[in-house]
């Protein structure tokens, strides 16, 4: 049986919002879907818009880690930016799939 997370009170109420990433570990990979191409056509860079949703996620995961589990917040960002840069840099995994357009 899937594991599913809630979804936020914000995005149920909000007409307006967008889902823009889903993520789970399934046959022990990753895998994602991507919401691409929202910010096409608006005069906003799309790589840029996705780097700073993933810097906001990791700012939600080291607080998460604060008030869940008592980790320095501050602490907690540096060691994913860290890991994060490690994993960009010398992958320990390939990343595989294909890309598909919602219609």
């Amino acid at each position: 049986m899937m594991k599913q997370l809630p979804i936020p009170e914000a995005a149920i109420d909000d007409d307006t919002s967008i889902e823009m990433m889903r993520a789970w570990i399934a046959r022990k990979r990753l895998h994602i879907s991507l919401n691409i191409g929202v910010y096409e056509g608006k005069g906003v860079s799309e790589a840029k818009a996705w780097g700073i949703i993933l810097a906001d996620a990791a700012r939600h995961i080291a607080s998460a880690l604060a008030q869940g589990h008592g980790a320095d917040a501050s602490e907690a960002l540096l060691t994913i930016r860290e890991h994060f840069d490690d994993e960009l840099s010398d992958p320990s995994s390939q990343v595989t799939g294909d890309f598909v357009r919602k219609q």
